[in-house]
């Protein structure tokens, strides 16, 4: 089995890089063959024979998130050979062996989604999720009877064909968006729970992307590297995030009541 990984660490991301690689040859399907294409502005970074670099100037956020699936049609065709494809955020980092039991099956050809740690907190409340609520957005997510889960936007993979047709329709949706001068709530993370809602998905636990230092009922296998603790680059931004986040949190529970 080949898996190609794509991985995006443009301006200040390129710090994660060695530890993520490092703890992806570890304990993500250890025996089989992975490649890493990796988006990057910094061409110093560690290279390793199962990597390739392609350079991709930093555009800051959240242009660089908005736009990722632009970059992953970039190398289509190099990625065509392979038979799984997944993406990893740049502060992804792997704690536990990662293997087939993310497979419903051995013959699996679909697509895989992470719950977001969001998606766990209020998976009673549905209303609660932070899905784009514009009408005039092509990532809007209407109202209806039926189970509702958010995704992450950083960890989701799947078979290399149905990978690429949801890069291809989110790619297409958020340029439609953007010249209409309009961006989701959570960018691409908004388009992708927009297709996963529309096509099915096989979903994975919170453990496949924990929060650094949250406690869950369960073990993690993935964590959510506190960026914080890495850089003070990332640190002064936190107060203003905080106000934000309280602020935010107010317009989730409106647009909750309102849904």
């Amino acid at each position: 089995m080949r898996i190609a990984i794509l991985y995006i660490c443009t301006g200040k991301y390129s710090i994660f890089w060695k530890d993520f690689y490092a703890s992806c040859e570890k304990f993500f399907f250890k025996e089989q063959d992975k490649h890493y294409f990796v988006f990057t502005d910094d061409l110093d970074i560690n290279k390793k024979h199962n990597t390739t670099l392609i350079k991709e100037n930093c555009r800051g956020f959240p242009l660089d998130s908005l736009f990722r699936f632009d970059m992953f049609l970039k190398i289509e065709n190099e990625v065509k050979s392979y038979d799984y494809v997944f993406f990893f955020n740049a502060n992804m980092l792997f704690v536990e062996k990662v293997s087939y039991e993310i497979f419903p099956n051995k013959n699996f050809k679909g697509l895989i989604g992470v719950i977001h740690p969001m998606g766990f907190k209020y998976r009673k409340f549905p209303s609660m999720y932070t899905y784009e609520r514009n009408k005039k957005s092509r990532a809007y997510i209407k109202k209806e009877k039926k189970k509702y889960e958010y995704f992450m936007g950083g960890v989701n993979g799947g078979s290399t064909e149905e990978y690429y047709k949801m890069v291809k329709e989110c790619s297409k949706n958020i340029h439609h968006d953007y010249k209409n001068n309009i961006v989701a709530i959570f960018h691409d993370e908004s388009h992708m729970n927009k297709y996963f809602s529309e096509n099915e998905v096989h979903s994975l636990s919170t453990a496949y992307g924990f929060q650094e230092g949250a406690k869950y009922p369960f073990k993690p296998k993935i964590i959510i590297r506190d960026k914080t603790k890495i850089s003070n680059f990332f640190n002064k931004y936190r107060e203003e995030r905080f106000i934000g986040r309280v602020l935010r949190y107010l317009n989730q529970i409106y647009k909750a009541i309102t849904w």
